[in-house]
């Protein structure tokens, strides 16, 4: 039993620390308070899509060499895969 509580906690605690790195406040400037907009007019809608979508985008974005990508790729360069991952959980479907 006393396994179970500590696996549980290092995995809520893993997955917090995951999520603490990033911040939705970034996004929701251009992306919509519930992901309802096209970004610059010209994005897909992230509440329309899936968690795995997102995830492949965002990380997509880090090794774009598109400048029009420019504005993402500055935004989710400083985190690493797994929280992009981790972060993509919480939005779209």
């Amino acid at each position: 039993m006393k396994k179970i509580v500590l696996t549980s906690i290092v995995v809520l605690a893993t997955s917090t620390a995951l999520m603490a790195g990033v911040n939705p406040g970034a996004c929701k400037g251009c992306h919509g308070h519930a992901w309802e907009k096209k970004a610059l007019g010209r994005s897909a809608i992230v509440a329309n899509m899936t968690h795995k979508e997102i995830a492949r985008v965002l990380i997509a974005y880090k090794t774009t060499k598109e400048t029009d990508e420019m504005v993402m790729k500055t935004q989710v360069a400083r985190y690493s895969n797994d929280a992009l991952k981790a972060f993509a959980q919480t939005i779209g479907k």
